[in-house]
């Protein structure tokens, strides 16, 4: 799947969805004041920044940000809101793309580094992340657990949303650690329209070594920005790795 057929002008036309979903209030807050409180008064830089729906609340709360962003397409949508200026953006592959200056904070949320399809690639992002930070910095990374526990034998896919007008449905690959999520969106008439996105997923303990090969050290691990307990049944992680 091409990286600009996803990221198209359609897609990032349509992804903010003000208020609801990722952008709810409940959902955007308490990650924007963890992140508040991880800078500690230094830069931040978002890794796939997007259309800003953190960077922008962000860097509303007085933290200087910048950001990396393989699509223009999703920077247009940024520019809408913000100038350059006020959040200056390199276009480039989070796993490599190089932002000047140095940061107390690099941060990558909901899901993303699941979009880089190989280890190779997933460990150069943290080393790419490790370059960016001052020593003690931090490294924050939101992302999902695996549901492999939902999958019985013979059983290759699980619907991780049903609601009105959407289903969410992933099909795996697990002899190579990929899985496909599939948005099945339709109206009140026989008309639907489905989007892919692909992903190869990682266990919060190979992403701990990862941020070991890029001397990071995990500092703590939450299932939600709020910092509620990260157990067995934990669908999502907030996991902060600080470079020693």
């Amino acid at each position: 799947m091409d990286p600009d057929l996803l990221w198209d002008a359609e897609t990032a036309r349509r992804y903010d969805t003000p208020g609801t979903g990722m952008f709810a209030p409940e959902v955007l807050g308490p990650t924007v004041d963890r992140l508040v409180a991880l800078a500690d008064g230094g830069r931040a830089l978002e890794l796939a920044i997007g259309t800003g729906r953190v960077a922008v609340p962000l860097a509303e709360r007085g933290v200087p940000v910048v950001g990396i962003e393989l699509s223009p397409h999703m920077v247009e949508q940024l520019r809408t809101k913000v100038d350059d200026t006020t959040i200056p953006v390199v276009l480039g592959d989070m796993a490599t793309a190089t932002a000047p200056g140095e940061f107390s904070l690099v941060y990558l949320v909901f899901n993303t580094i699941a979009n880089l399809l190989t280890q190779d690639a997933q460990v150069a992002c943290f080393r790419n992340a490790a370059r960016h930070l001052v020593p003690g910095g931090c490294f924050v990374i939101e992302l999902w657990v695996p549901e492999l526990r939902k999958l019985p034998p013979g059983v290759q896919a699980t619907v991780w949303l049903n609601e009105p007008g959407y289903i969410g449905l992933d099909t795996y690959d697990v002899l190579h650690q990929r899985v496909v999520s599939h948005h099945f969106r339709f109206d009140e008439g026989r008309r639907a329209t489905l989007g892919r996105t692909p992903h190869r997923y990682i266990w919060p303990s190979e992403l701990d070594l990862m941020a070991q090969l890029a001397g990071l050290e995990l500092e703590s691990r939450h299932a939600d920005w709020s910092g509620s307990e990260f157990t067995e049944d934990s669908r999502s992680h907030v996991s902060v790795y600080r470079r020693v």
